[in-house]
């Protein structure tokens, strides 16, 4: 790949790169410290970019798509920035059989985008998980860290509607 010299070089300008760096230090850049590093990297970050995943890739010396793929399977990492607030839908099995993928479906279309984006504004980044570990709540959701369930379709988009009615923080 030809542009990873300038992107790592773009990266290398960035200080909270310092603290990813400190963190394979001090895991002596062991690859089985893979998580530990891209959970130091997302706090550090918001997010785990291309560049930053390939960043950690070279430096603990697994292959890129290695790295990748540990980042895309565990649902506490993410590669985009995330919005203001957040919006996860349990699509596990036991709320999937209640409804989930309708409720995911509602929210979408109020949102204006897909589970996996954030609105335009910044505002929301709606996702999924394969399971938030309630299933007694089933179908269940949760709006930044508050858990809501069993919720439908129409409480699911009106307790995200009165979420982003709050104003949002003005700097």
């Amino acid at each position: 790949m030809s542009g990873d010299c300038c992107e790592h070089a773009l990266l290398a300008d960035d200080p909270r790169l310092k603290l990813v760096e400190r963190a394979m230090k001090r895991l002596q850049y062991q690859p089985d410290a893979l998580i530990e590093v891209l959970h130091t990297a997302q706090e550090a970050f918001g997010y785990l970019s291309r560049e930053l995943l390939a960043h950690v890739a070279a430096q603990l010396k697994l292959p890129e798509s290695q790295v990748f793929g540990v980042a895309t399977f565990y649902h506490f990492f993410t590669l985009r920035p995330k919005g203001e607030h957040s919006c996860i839908v349990c699509t596990g099995t036991a709320c999937y059989v209640k409804g989930a993928g309708e409720i995911l479906g509602r929210l979408e279309q109020a949102a204006g985008i897909k589970a996996g984006q954030t609105t335009a504004d910044g505002r929301l980044s709606l996702g999924t998980a394969r399971c938030l570990g309630n299933c007694s709540l089933a179908p269940m959701m949760m709006l930044d860290d508050t858990v809501h369930g069993p919720e439908s379709p129409d409480g699911a988009v009106d307790k995200l509607n009165r979420l982003l009615e709050v104003p949002h923080e003005q700097g």
